[in-house]
């Protein structure tokens, strides 16, 4: 979809694919370029108009699916990005550093776990630095993995999701706050899981509850400090987490069908949203979550 069509109005329903997935099993977490059909991250269709100018951001899983489709976004719309990834991910992390170096924008590559507090408290101080500041973070990494049994969720699946669904996000701001001036904006993300958790998904489901408790506590918290927080909160989307584990092949060729708009979503439709969050248009919006769902609606 080129960046004419992408803005051109149109029914949404018919936007993107309609059609389901063909089923396709990856190890996690997954390489995007390794897809059928590969998501739109907006690498064709995105268009910036400056309006986060002069900004700095970090973006957590930024090599692929919404985190990508975020990075592009900041990029394009005038901001220095730096993107966390996971190594096995490196092929993605570098296609999009080469798209948009070729722009001219400033890409920062960032790998490691964030399942690892150090590596976390790190990453802040790598962005910082190498970014010459920092007043974004989109925290879009996440993991999940369905189980159709409880028995069969292990520890160490419980342990490392909560790890990096939750835990990252404690120890990432914990070592960014004290470096964030007012006007900054954190943007977490939860999901559809949170309000309406699938028998599948039962550890992952919770770890986007508490993101949302997590966001709309620490708005409050750091609301004197002139420090925005929000979260988004997106449905079925198109991403690698779906082709890695986090979802039963049978359910590939009708992914997204159960929604109102009848389809799976792109990553793409949720660049506006990260966008929105950390510009100055949403300067009196903190602690919202914000739904991007085909009509599957929070609550």
């Amino acid at each position: 979809m080129g960046k004419e069509s992408f803005y051109k109005m149109q029914n949404p329903l018919t936007q993107y694919r309609q059609d389901g997935f063909p089923k396709q099993l990856q190890e996690a977490p997954g390489v995007q370029c390794e897809m059928t059909p590969v998501p739109d991250c907006g690498e064709e269709s995105y268009k910036g108009n400056e309006r986060l100018k002069g900004r700095k951001a970090l973006i957590t899983g930024g090599d692929s699916g919404i985190g990508r489709a975020a990075a592009i976004a900041y990029a394009r719309e005038g901001a220095d990005i730096a993107i966390n990834y996971l190594e096995a991910e490196q092929k993605d992390a570098e296609s999009l550093a080469e798209l948009l170096e070729k722009e001219g924008k400033k890409v920062i590559l960032i790998p490691g776990d964030l399942s690892d507090e150090k590596f976390c408290r790190q990453m802040i101080k790598e962005a910082h630095e190498k970014l010459g500041g920092l007043d974004i973070l989109a925290l879009v990494a996440g993991k999940q993995v369905s189980k159709t049994d409880i028995e069969e969720v292990t520890t160490e699946q419980l342990t490392n999701t909560y790890a990096i669904n939750v835990f990252s996000l404690f120890w990432t701001v914990q070592e960014a706050l004290p470096l964030l001036q007012p006007g900054s904006s954190i943007i977490t993300t939860s999901s559809i899981q949170a309000y309406q958790p699938s028998p599948d998904l039962l550890d992952y489901a919770g770890t986007k509850s508490a993101i949302i408790a997590f966001t709309r506590g620490l708005a409050k918290q750091v609301a004197s400090k002139g420090i925005r927080v929000n979260c988004v909160a997106p449905g079925p989307i198109w991403t690698p987490l779906q082709i890695s584990g986090g979802q039963q092949q049978e359910k590939l060729p009708k992914f997204g069908q159960n929604t109102p708009l009848e389809r799976a979503g792109q990553p793409v439709e949720l660049a506006g949203v990260y966008v929105l969050l950390a510009s100055q248009e949403s300067s009196y919006v903190t602690a919202e979550v914000y739904g991007v769902t085909g009509g599957n609606h929070l609550g």
